[in-house]
Order: C-alpha cells, then structure tokens, then sequence
C-alpha cells in the first residue's frame, strides 16, 4: 500500500513539475533602449515591434536640465504643444517613469529644450496581456499510466490529496 501512495505521489509530482508555470509580469521598458530619451531618434520606428501591456513602465533617462517627460491629449501630441498637459511625469533627476496602467493611447512628448521638434515625442497603446496559453493535452502514455490508478477519463484531484501526498512525501524523505 505504502508503494501505491508512493507511485501516485510521484506521478502528481511528475504532472506538476512538467505543467508550464504562466506568469505575467510587469515590464520595463528603457524607451530609446541604449540611446534614451533624447532627439534625433525616431521613437515610432522604437516601439513598432513592441507591446505594452496593462502595468508595464516606461522609463525615461535624459538631460534633467533640457528636457522633460509631458502627457498630452492627440492633437497637442502631433503639433508638439505642451500646454495644457494631461500629466507631468518628470521629477526633476533626468530618471522619470511612467505607469502604464491604463489600457489606453498613451501620447508623450518632451515639452522643454525643442525636444519635441527634435523627435522626442512617443505614442503607446496599452493592451490587456494576452490570455495564458492552454495546457497541451495528456500524452497517451500518461493516459495509460493515469488508468491504472482509475481515473484515465477524468482527472480531479483535490486540496485534500496534495496535503496526504505531501506528508507521506515527508515520512519517504525521512526514512531514505
């Protein structure tokens, strides 16, 4: 009996251990990668291939003395109006970042120093993240091994199970 509890508890570990962990996480991006936040580069051209996603962060390096980190509305983006901002995102180091987390156009621009004229200026659109990937099917193989022990059709194992698998797994290691 002992050996059964100890062959199930290897498969559950074994299923556990191959089933692929998804895990979203925040990401942030260094806008201009290696070149920042500064003018003559093409930011659109930057962040063509990329994606943003709800509660990523752009992070901004440049001049603190010549230029800034300005939200505006669409139009003001394209005639590189820094009046009337949505946000002032800058804090005086040069090293501002900007939470993205709202699933939105996002319209920067540097409003000091002609930055804006220069090319700083950066339109994001937020996403929601993509959902997690499906989990591929049972293999045959396991199906079989899975039959033996009398659910092949139908694998529900509850809370209860991990916690006996868990302790015997505990008196194994302390008999080896």
């Amino acid at each position: 009996m002992a050996r059964l509890a100890l062959m199930a508890a290897a498969v559950v570990l074994a299923f556990l251990a191959a089933a692929p962990v998804t895990e979203v996480a925040a990401k942030r991006w260094i806008v201009g990668d290696n070149k920042f936040w500064n003018p003559n580069i093409n930011y659109t051209i930057w962040a063509q291939d990329k994606h943003f996603y709800l509660d990523d962060w752009l992070y901004f390096v440049y001049e603190r003395n010549q230029y800034n980190v300005i939200e505006v509305n669409e139009t003001n983006y394209i005639s590189c109006n820094a009046d009337n901002p949505i946000a002032n995102w800058s804090r005086g180091s040069g090293r501002d970042v900007v939470h993205l987390n709202v699933t939105r156009h996002y319209y920067l621009i540097s409003g000091s120093g002609g930055g804006c004229y220069g090319g700083m200026k950066l339109d994001v659109l937020v996403e929601k993240p993509p959902p997690p990937p499906i989990a591929a099917p049972i293999k045959n193989s396991a199906r079989r091994a899975f039959s033996n022990f009398g659910f092949a059709h139908q694998f529900v194992i509850p809370v209860a199970v991990f916690t006996v698998i868990g302790t015997m797994w505990d008196a194994v290691l302390r008999f080896c």
